[in-house]
This record gives structure tokens, C-alpha cells and sequence, in this order.
């Protein structure tokens, strides 16, 4: 029979994999080069199987290996959320999160989800907005925080995650290899739209607008339908559409800074949880 796994075993597993190191991943977990190599000894013996390929240098997963390493984030995942959760101190109030449709679509719902459950006494209210309005309701203090596109203008805020920005048609759309592209795109004063234009006019393509939404639900509308192709942050593809490229005759798109911004004159201990739980979740979520 198979004994319980350690978790200590588990996490050092996961680092040499992410490192691709077994010296990295010491430094990473607190342990010497032998004590790792030791550590995935007895993962192997514990399980009965190989977890790398033969050749030890290059640390390649065996069919098993990859089997476990989905296994073990998901339980160190869990262990450091319940970890989390007894160290938390009992924080109650009220946040007022601010934004844009899309993120909160693609990338909130297990991190509200996991925040939620460490904090069951937060009460979170959403609005979802277009970035350049929650930066104004920032300004008036309608809102605690907000995760938001940055934009020259905004001029401050924390640096959450890095999202390339890819240009997405329904799957069965042939782009034109000639003549004016319809577009699906957010209205004008968009940071989305200004870099799907600007790149559109930099290798002298025309283009025509098909389609103006201030909501993703609008423009994934127009692309699902075959009217337009759009420009959507990596994070939003899905089953329903195609990413385009360079092989479509369309030239590359910039990545965008999503950053979270809190009021100007600061913010409630809850507020500040919820802050610090999305800079260090969200960069995670999808990846």
C-alpha cells in the first residue's frame, strides 16, 4: 500500500519541475543539492514508479511524473490555503472592487473564490466598469480598489500581471488578405483599441468598424457571429474562437500591465487583504 505523501516531498517535486534545477530548487526550499535528490528518492520509492527520465540532467517528467505534478499543486494549493486560512487573523468589512467586465469574467472567480473562503467575514461588492471610469471612481472615492489596464494617464498602481494582447477571430473566419479589416473593438479611449489601431497603421492595413461595446459579452458577440475579428487580452481565448498571427497577415500586438490601484486616501484592513491576496493570485490564474 502506498503511504501518505508528505507535503514537504510534494513541494520540493513541484520546485525542481518549475526550476528545472535540482540546485535552484534547494535554494528555493531551503535545502542542499543532496538532501533534494535524497527528497525525490523517496518520493519514487514511496510511489513505486520513476518520476524523471533516466538521463537526471535534464530532469524530464516520466508519463507518471506528469500525472503526479498536477496532483501536487493541487494539494500544496490547498495546504497553503488552509495554512492561510488558521494563520488569518478575523477580518470583517465591506470592500468596494472595481473592474473591467473581462478581467472579472477571466480572471477573478477562484481567486474571489479562495479569498471568500479565507475571509468569510469580507463582504466584497463588484463593479464592473471600463478601466478609465473605475480610475475616475478611484479619484471620488466610490471605490476601495481597483484591477485595471494600465494607461499613461493613470500614472500609478501595482503591477498585478503582464497580459499579451492577441488578435482572435470566430474559428472558422477567413481573414481577407486584402482590403479593410472589421474590427469588433471597446469605444474610443480604449487602451485595447488605440493598440489594435496604432499596429493596424503602422503595415498600412485599412479597417472599418463593425462592431462598439463597452463589455466583452458584446464583442465576443460580434466574433463568435463571424462579423469581425477583435483584439482580446491572451487570458479571454476560448473554445469558440482562433488566435491570429502573422500567418493571417496581421501584425503583432503589444502586452498590456494589468495593475491594482487602491483610493487615494488609503484603505481599510479588509480592503488591504483583498489587495494583497489579488497581486499575489492573480498572476497565477491560467498560467
Amino acid at each position: 500500500m502506498i503511504p501518505d505523501l508528505e507535503i514537504p516531498l510534494l513541494r520540493t517535486f513541484v520546485a525542481v519541475v518549475e526550476t528545472g534545477s535540482i540546485t535552484l530548487a534547494g535554494k528555493l526550499v531551503g535545502r542542499t543539492q543532496p538532501a533534494i535528490t535524497h527528497q525525490m528518492q523517496r518520493l519514487e520509492r514511496a510511489l513505486g514508479k520513476p518520476l524523471f527520465q533516466q538521463d537526471r540532467r535534464n530532469l524530464a517528467l516520466t508519463r507518471e511524473g506528469e500525472m503526479l505534478l498536477g496532483y501536487a499543486r493541487t494539494l500544496l494549493g490547498l495546504n497553503d490555503e488552509i495554512r492561510g486560512r488558521f494563520e488569518a487573523p478575523d477580518i470583517t468589512g465591506h470592500v468596494r472592487l472595481g473592474v473591467p467586465d473581462l478581467y472579472a469574467a477571466f480572471l477573478l472567480p477562484s481567486v474571489l473564490s479562495g479569498f471568500s473562503r479565507a475571509y468569510p467575514q469580507v463582504e466584497i461588492e463588484l463593479r464592473c466598469s471600463r478601466s478609465v471610469n473605475l480610475h475616475a471612481a478611484l479619484q471620488h472615492e466610490e471605490i476601495d480598489i481597483a484591477l485595471m489596464t494600465r494607461q499613461p494617464e493613470f500614472g500609478w498602481g501595482t503591477v498585478v500581471r503582464e497580459e499579451p494582447l492577441v488578435w482572435v477571430a470566430a474559428r472558422d473566419y477567413a481573414v481577407p488578405p486584402s482590403g479593410a479589416l472589421p474590427l469588433a473593438l471597446l469605444p474610443a479611449g480604449s487602451v485595447y483599441r488605440q493598440h489594435a489601431l496604432d499596429a493596424l497603421g503602422q503595415i498600412g492595413r485599412s479597417w472599418s468598424i463593425a462592431a462598439v461595446s463597452d463589455s466583452i459579452a458584446g464583442l465576443q458577440a460580434a466574433v463568435y457571429a463571424g462579423l469581425a475579428l477583435s483584439a482580446f487580452p491572451l487570458c479571454a481565448l476560448g473554445p469558440h474562437v482562433r488566435r491570429l498571427g502573422r500567418a493571417d497577415g496581421l501584425p503583432e500586438l503589444p502586452s498590456l500591465e494589468i495593475v491594482l490601484q487602491r483610493k487615494p486616501s488609503g484603505i481599510a484592513a479588509a480592503a488591504e487583504h483583498l489587495a494583497e491576496y489579488m497581486v499575489a493570485e492573480i498572476g497565477n490564474v491560467g498560467r
